[in-house]
């Protein structure tokens, strides 16, 4: 074997797992990573187990590069941790025994009409706001309190059962990376408005009072704490940065002509042609999916694979 070919073969090797791994998936729509352009986002980082529910399907275990799709329910066991980033750069870092429900997440790149709904559900979760933020509207539910996201970094701790009174939920504001302080404003679960978080290290618990009735109670974070939280908020940076080399890339692949949902038109806007049932809907796994396209996107990544035809 001549050396040139063999290096060449040794460099196609390192290059080549992300690209392969996403073209076995999207052949095999049994598994956990449908390969189809209604992906919202994608795994970043995973330390320990973490799994996806999707539908009625058995929870399959999450990887790096794994897609995720909208209605995926997301969850860590003990002493794991998983970091996510969504289309629009938002990243999610669950920690240990976290449930995240992804209810929706809309983007498309320039509209004002973006859209984030996520439900953290139980432990402790952390992130960082995307476009959806700062573009349009992302919203986080708690079994006790909402939250709007106004571009920011933060802490939620959920603790069981939180909706029954049993422990207060606590949310917290850190500052970005680059240091900048966005806002997250607290609501019942009814739509009032409790308060808002405008200071870094700033914090709120979800307290139970009379009647039932919850209040965002400021409070100071203990030391023990605020140790605790520089870590997880070390670690959310961290799947941040890999996540968004992924998004970007993402939005390279698909291009610039992809159509936004229905509902989110401008007017002037091309309309997409009806694809029948079945396609209208993220993250329908049992749909069934275009052939090339994104997968054909993909293998060009790959300069050693250029002449290997899509299976």
């Amino acid at each position: 074997m001549k050396r040139r070919t063999f290096i060449s073969l040794v460099v196609g090797a390192a290059s080549w797992p992300f690209v392969a791994r996403a073209q076995n998936q999207a052949q095999n729509q049994t598994s956990a990573n449908p390969g189809s352009d209604d992906a919202i986002g994608q795994v970043a980082t995973v330390q320990g187990v973490a799994t996806v529910a999707r539908g009625n399907a058995t929870p399959a275990a999450l990887k790096v590069n794994d897609a995720i799709f909208r209605k995926d329910v997301l969850q860590t066991g003990a002493n794991a941790a998983v970091g996510v980033t969504f289309d629009d750069e938002t990243t999610l870092s669950l920690n240990a025994n976290a449930r995240v429900v992804i209810n929706e997440l809309i983007y498309e790149e320039g509209s004002k009409t973006n859209k984030a709904v996520i439900n953290f559900a139980r432990g402790t979760i952390a992130f960082v706001a995307g476009l959806a933020a700062k573009n349009g509207d992302m919203t986080i539910t708690t079994p006790t309190a909402t939250l709007g996201i106004r571009g920011t970094t933060g802490v939620v701790d959920v603790p069981d059962n939180a909706g029954a009174g049993a422990g207060e939920a606590k949310v917290k504001l850190y500052p970005d990376a680059d240091g900048r302080v966005g806002q997250i404003d607290v609501f019942n679960r009814q739509g009032a408005r409790l308060g808002a978080l405008t200071q870094g290290s700033s914090a709120f618990a979800i307290r139970q009072g009379p009647g039932g009735r919850f209040a965002a109670v400021p409070f100071q974070i203990p030391a023990q704490e605020a140790a605790r939280d520089r870590g997880v908020v070390q670690r959310l940076f961290a799947s941040h940065r890999v996540g968004r080399q992924m998004a970007v890339q993402r939005r390279q692949l698909r291009g610039p002509n992809r159509q936004a949902p229905n509902n989110l038109r401008q007017p002037g806007r091309p309309q997409q042609q009806n694809r029948g049932p079945g396609l209208q809907q993220k993250g329908n796994s049992g749909a069934p999916q275009q052939r090339g396209g994104f997968r054909e996107r993909l293998r060009k990544l790959n300069p050693f694979k250029k002449n290997e035809p899509v299976r």
